[in-house]
């Protein structure tokens, strides 16, 4: 029986190796360097694999080879989450108040708007998360393992450690393995690093102290796939103990807070504070001026209805969910509709490079001689090689043979000499132009081990030790540039000669390189420029070598001073690390832990950041970026810790992504700012009001009623119209902004309320309510005229006025707002003008008014919206320099 220290970390203590494992890498390394037998006794275990019995007990242990999954919530769960946010908890709460003291409609009217914002909200969610395939499909169902020394096919979820399972082409790994034997075994990791090219593995031990487990050769990882060739390996760790899923385990924890919720969390406890504050001292106000405590509470409550923006969550919603709407034509899935906004807020973008700024695909760039000209000789030899070779072609392979097309019909296949880990290189020999010629395609170093020649034309010449290192330069210069790079040699033989050998790879004669690159994406170059113009920083981080990703950056013209390494990285100390990752715009050969790191010390500094990436490792540095972007071909851990999922994965798709959030953030903000000034300006309104007035301002019902024609006025704002310089430039959420904009805002309606108290007191003699000998009625008639003069100039100054703050252009001839927007308005409007002559006027407390009041109110609203529009200019001059 295997003992339970056995499966803990072999590790020392941290002052002794100052290393940055953890516990569970750690342990692999441990195995993975230690020998065979070694490993085979820690883990209990032998080459014939576990007996059923054992492999039983192994299971009932160490439980399932499963990664954790984010936890789903019910509709019930999901629906308290929803409603647990502090603006809806206010609303239900005045609601609920609203409904035991009898104001059944304001209750009603209430419990309406938090039913459409959340059961909204709940639909729009629930339709995009259903495009994204659920977590766990990457791993494949089923594989092969010795138990009992005979072969056997079991559920990956049976894998336990102590196994040995069998690889093959095409199958997924089940879990961390160590190599036992293998064959011509290449495998893909680029869920894990990002690198397209497959990875060579075999049981060959590290000679040398490794940095990260994913440069150990003899190691492989759940979740990578064989792309060729056969192996066995013995089973160290499973489920959360594995790389994926120790990456898979921290996407169930609970996700931080990104810029927009903390924006909307900000401005709704600003919001309750002010209402708050206000609501009692009216309540307290009313009750001791008018002695009416009853009166006055349904007064205050009215008043805190007024003052509550309860159209926020519709709003916003609205403006998501269109935001989503018109993403998707774009193919684009948003899993989460408040990363729309984030999308536009972002001022960084983190990036892999594979498939985002590169096309993912391996393509043969260069065929050339030894000093770097263009030779087709050397072309057709490496097609001859990779076409009639009989083993799997690997991506190398099929990237020539897609370059050329080269009539093959007198060559025909004589012998082959399979690749293999000891020559780094593979042969055939074809019958050619009267010879057997054997061409041998591999790496350099091995390549140039048995040249004694090199050609240059039709001219050969003796490879002496002089010039090796002159030769090698053009190879150093490809190798600068990005390249993958092969060398191409042959030597010819008698038609005699069929049969052959290692031993015939000798004295042959140095014809040239192949070099492969996976070349830049043609829009990538586009949309970096038009991200740099929108303000948004690209930094790339990717698991892949530096000498590709600078290579790739520059074509692409990424600007980038300093790049750096995991490596690196991780011998800073915490300062250090915050200035490299401020400073540099690459990071090559990163682990996933450090993609996280870099995205989080980035939220630290101040930055909102979208992060891009498809692959496991990317998947935690998803999560924690304010915004996840994946692409629909991706690993399902990286889609399921997305916040949008893209159908193309292209940069340009992201720049117009952005856009839209902008456009977005700009409408949400509309309503945010005409909310909080009006709010304020109205604060000192009730206030003043409450106090000097013999009276009620306005009755509840009336208060009700210009809230409810007010906030549909506001329904337009998701479709307007946006101008330029609101999105050319990251947007993000400043509730300081918001306090100050309300600040200087705010009272300039207070002032016009105060007019019309004026004009209603002195001119159209309400201050004859004052007198004595005045009947009830006759008292009743004036408070009825002054509570709908102001109903009346309220409603429209508040509603007009959001066509001033819509734009930081001369409203309505510089910037016209939309059809739906000016619909709304102008309705309400007339609405609001219609009122005190119709036919429900007495119910709602309202009296005609006279006709001269209204060229008043014309004079209102002009002197209103010019002193608006210059105190409005005034400050984005001052405090955002626009």
């Amino acid at each position: 029986m295997i003992k339970f220290h056995l499966l803990l970390p072999f590790i020392k203590k941290k002052s002794e190796t100052n290393s940055v494992f953890s516990e569970d890498e750690h342990r692999l390394v441990s195995l993975c360097t230690s020998s065979m037998q070694s490993a085979f006794a820690e883990l209990d275990t032998d080459p014939r694999g576990l007996s059923e019995k054992e492999a039983g007990k192994r299971l009932s242990e160490f439980g399932r080879n499963e990664i954790s999954q984010l936890k789903e919530l019910s509709f019930w769960e999901d629906m308290l989450e929803r409603i647990k946010s502090p603006l809806v908890v206010q609303l239900l709460t005045i609601a609920v108040v609203s409904a035991i003291i009898g104001q059944t409609s304001s209750a009603l009217i209430v419990a309406l708007m938090i039913l459409l914002s959340v059961g909204l909200s709940y639909i729009l969610d629930s339709r995009s998360n259903r495009e994204v395939e659920s977590l766990g499909k990457r791993v494949q169902s089923r594989t092969y393992v010795l138990r009992d020394g005979i072969e056997t096919e079991i559920r990956m979820s049976e894998v336990v450690p102590g196994d040995v399972v069998l690889l093959q082409a095409g199958a997924i790994v089940p879990a961390d393995v160590r190599i036992i034997f293998a064959k011509d075994f290449f495998v893909s990791e680029s869920a894990l690093t990002g690198e397209s090219m497959p990875v060579e593995k075999s049981a060959t031990a590290p000679s040398s102290p490794v940095k990260s487990v994913l440069e150990m050769p003899n190691a492989c990882f759940m979740g990578t796939s064989v792309t060729s060739g056969t192996a066995r390996a013995l089973v160290v760790a499973t489920g959360t103990h594995t790389l994926f899923g120790a990456i898979s385990k921290k996407l169930s924890a609970r996700r931080e807070e990104t810029s927009f919720d903390k924006g909307i969390r900000s401005f709704t406890w600003l919001m309750i504070r002010f209402m708050l504050v206000l609501v009692s001292i009216v309540f307290l106000i009313v009750g001791l001026t008018k002695g009416n405590w009853l009166e006055a509470l349904l007064f205050a409550l009215s008043v805190a209805v007024g003052l509550t923006p309860e159209m926020l969550p519709m709003i916003v919603t609205v403006n998501l969910a269109k935001g989503a709407l018109a993403m998707a034509k774009k193919k684009v899935i948003v899993k989460k509709l408040p990363a729309i906004q984030n999308l536009g807020a972002i001022d960084i973008l983190c990036t892999d490079k594979t498939g985002t700024l590169t096309q993912d695909r391996v393509v043969l760039e260069h065929h050339v001689d030894i000093i770097g000209n263009k030779s087709d000789e050397v072309l057709n030899y490496a097609y001859l090689n990779s076409y009639f070779q009989t083993g799997l072609k690997n991506l190398l392979d099929r990237a020539v043979i897609e370059h050329v097309d080269l009539n093959v019909d007198e060559c025909r296949l004589i012998d082959e000499l399979p690749f293999d880990f000891q020559r780094r290189r593979m042969s055939v020999v074809v019958e050619y132009e009267g010879n057997n010629v054997l061409i041998c395609k591999g790496a350099v170093e091995e390549i140039y081990s048995c040249c004694t020649h090199y050609q240059i034309d039709e001219e050969i010449y003796p490879l002496i030790d002089m010039i090796r290192a002159d030769l090698f330069e053009e190879v150093q210069k490809l190798n600068e540039e990005g390249f993958r790079v092969l060398g191409i040699a042959y030597r010819e033989f008698s038609r005699d000669k069929t049969t052959f050998s290692v031993q015939d790879e000798s004295q042959l004669i140095l014809l040239g390189y192949i070099a492969f690159i996976d070349p830049p994406k043609e829009s990538a170059t586009e949309a970096i420029q038009l991200l740099t113009k929108a303000g948004v920083e690209v930094k790339v981080l990717t698991g892949d070598n530096g000498l590709v990703t600078e290579k790739v950056c520059r074509d692409v013209g990424i600007p980038f001073k300093s790049s750096i390494t995991g490596a690196e990285l991780a011998l800073l100390d915490k300062e250090a690390f915050s200035a490299k990752v401020k400073e540099c715009e690459v990071f090559v050969k990163l682990t996933p832990n450090q993609k996280e790191e870099i995205v989080q010390e980035l939220r630290r500094q101040g930055h909102v950041v979208g992060y891009m990436g498809d692959g496991i490792n990317d998947a935690t540095a998803l999560k924690a970026a304010d915004v996840g972007i994946s692409v629909d071909s991706a690993v399902d851990v990286a889609k399921e810790a997305a916040d949008i999922v893209l159908l193309e994965k292209s940069l340009l798709v992201l720049e117009e992504g952005i856009m839209e959030g902008r456009r977005i953030f700009a409408n949400i903000i509309k309503y945010i700012r005409m909310g909080a000034s009006s709010n304020f300006g109205n604060m000192f309104s009730v206030l003043g009001a409450s106090y000097l007035l013999p009276f009620l301002p306005m009755k509840p019902l009336q208060i009700l009623t210009n809230n409810l024609l007010y906030d549909f006025s506001q329904t337009g704002i998701p479709m307007d119209n946006v101008d330029p310089e609101l999105v050319a430039k990251p947007v993000r959420w400043d509730i300081n902004n918001i306090k100050r904009f309300m600040m200087f805002i705010g009272p300039i309606s207070s002032i016009f309320d105060y007019a019309t108290f004026a004009l209603m007191w002195f001119f159209f003699h309400a201050s004859d309510y004052l007198i004595p000998a005045l009947s009830v009625g006759q008292k009743d008639a004036l408070a009825r005229l002054f509570q709908t003069g102001w109903f009346v100039e309220s409603l429209l100054t508040q509603t007009l006025i959001v066509h001033i703050i819509r734009t930081r252009r001369i409203p309505f001839f510089q910037s016209r707002a939309s059809a739906p927007m000016m619909l709304t308005t102008l309705l309400v409007m007339t609405i609001g003008i219609w009122l005190p002559y119709s036919p429900i006027a007495a119910a709602l407390g309202l009296v005609p008014l006279p006709g001269i009041y209204w060229p008043w109110i014309v004079g209102f609203l002009v002197a209103y919206s010019i002193i608006t529009h210059k105190v409005k200019r005034w400050f984005f001059r001052r405090f955002e320099g626009a």
